[in-house]
């Protein structure tokens, strides 16, 4: 009973039928387990409470992240990406990269599914482009580049929960990775969109002015990010400091807009928290059921063999369950099988497997599947094969030649 109830649970978190939200199904089969007495409601409670770091964490970005759209600070960068394009699909493409790398390093990939997306496909509309190769860097690039700092992806957290690694050690592991991951996914991504960069679209002669008030969003999001590296460089929770930074920068713009508190509050997605707390108990029914067991004998077989075959299988095989079952569940359950784990390479190949893993399939991750809402409240969609497709040629070498950057490491 209890793998039926999760199982359907998490087909229709990522089917959504009649557009109900992700947060609805996950509470709901929460509240299954818990009224059938599968999972007693003090596990629940205890459950939701170990990803208290993680909401912390989300809703501080979700703030951060909705305060400089209604700034305009998105909107500002997107059009300037179109004029420093000067009229070329191809410059384009890599301006939009590299905004999507350091947005996601420095805002979480989240951010760059649920707001810098829809900027990129206004500008890109106005210079009258094809949108698809841009949409598609929003949403590779948001887990490709998820792994360069702890600050990058939710999942990072829930991995490797208060075992998160200092700053130094973690750029140590995954500096090299994620570069690879970075250059890897631009590459093939690249080539795969080739016939949709030729020819020469308008110029973005209207260039935003950026407004005071989004000079000093633009001013706060880079303090927290400075704050953020620096509580990461200390070994300390980020969730805390993310949403007290996000309170401090809402404050400073409030000075310039004095409708941006209650406005940033209104339109946070906040079901996100709930889908979230959602999992933790789904994870939690799981592991009573003897996943975590079976699961801590696929990693010994891991440990037991080659490094690389270790490393790569394990990376693989997680990259694959999150495409089926996503990310932040797979991410809590490898971080409860992990706990106490020597295997620092084989924990840090999960690690990639989780962040890189989601770029087969838009059900991946949770920034892929909000990148896709974003898509579709604009009036576009990208089907689940037409990602895929695209998701197959990227995801496989960006994911096999990251795990063995990794080894270089270790």
């Amino acid at each position: 009973m209890t793998w039926i109830i999760t199982a359907t649970a998490l087909l229709l978190i990522l089917l959504r039928p009649w557009r109900v939200s992700e947060a609805v199904w996950a509470c709901s089969g929460a509240a299954l387990l818990v009224i059938l007495r599968i999972v007693s409601p003090g596990d629940a409670l205890r459950a939701v409470g170990r990803g208290t770091d993680v909401y912390l964490f989300l809703a501080g970005m979700m703030l951060l992240a909705e305060l400089a759209r209604r700034e305009g600070f998105f909107d500002w960068i997107a059009a300037e990406a179109v004029h420093l394009a000067r009229g070329s699909r191809k410059r384009l493409f890599a301006i939009v990269y590299a905004v999507g790398t350091l947005v996601t390093i420095f805002l979480s990939n989240d951010a760059t599914a649920v707001v810098l997306t829809p900027a990129v496909l206004a500008a890109v509309k106005k210079a009258r482009a094809t949108p698809l190769p841009y949409l598609l860097i929003c949403a590779l690039i948001a887990n490709a580049a998820s792994f360069v700092l702890p600050i990058s992806n939710p999942a990072n957290l829930v991995v490797y929960g208060s075992n998160m690694p200092p700053l130094a050690v973690w750029l140590k592991s995954f500096a090299l990775p994620s570069l690879v991951a970075i250059a890897v996914t631009f590459f093939v991504l690249r080539l795969a969109t080739g016939k949709y960069l030729d020819g020469k679209m308008e110029t973005g002669a209207d260039r935003l002015a950026l407004s005071p008030s989004g000079k000093y969003a633009a001013w706060g999001i880079a303090a927290t990010a400075v704050v953020l590296i620096l509580a990461s460089a200390f070994g300390l929770d980020l969730g805390l400091p993310t949403f007290l930074a996000a309170l401090a920068v809402a404050a400073l713009v409030a000075i310039r807009d004095r409708g941006a508190p209650l406005g940033i509050l209104k339109h946070v997605s906040w079901s996100v928290l709930l889908l979230v707390a959602g999992l933790f108990i789904l994870v939690q029914a799981v592991d009573q059921a003897g996943a975590l067991t079976l699961s801590r004998g696929l990693l010994q077989k891991a440990v037991d063999a080659t490094p690389a075959m270790g490393s790569l299988s394990s990376a693989f095989g997680v990259a694959l369950l999150a495409n089926l079952a996503n990310n932040l569940p797979v991410g809590v359950i490898a971080g409860s099988v992990l706990h106490g784990v020597k295997a620092e390479l084989i924990r840090n190949a999960i690690l990639i497997g989780v962040d890189l893993g989601p770029n087969l399939s838009v059900t991946g991750s949770l920034a892929t599947i909000l990148w896709l809402v974003a898509l579709r409240r604009e009036g576009e969609d990208v089907s689940f094969f037409q990602f895929l497709r695209f998701g197959i040629l990227a995801m496989a070498p960006a994911l096999t030649l990251s795990v063995l950057a990794l080894m270089l490491n270790t």
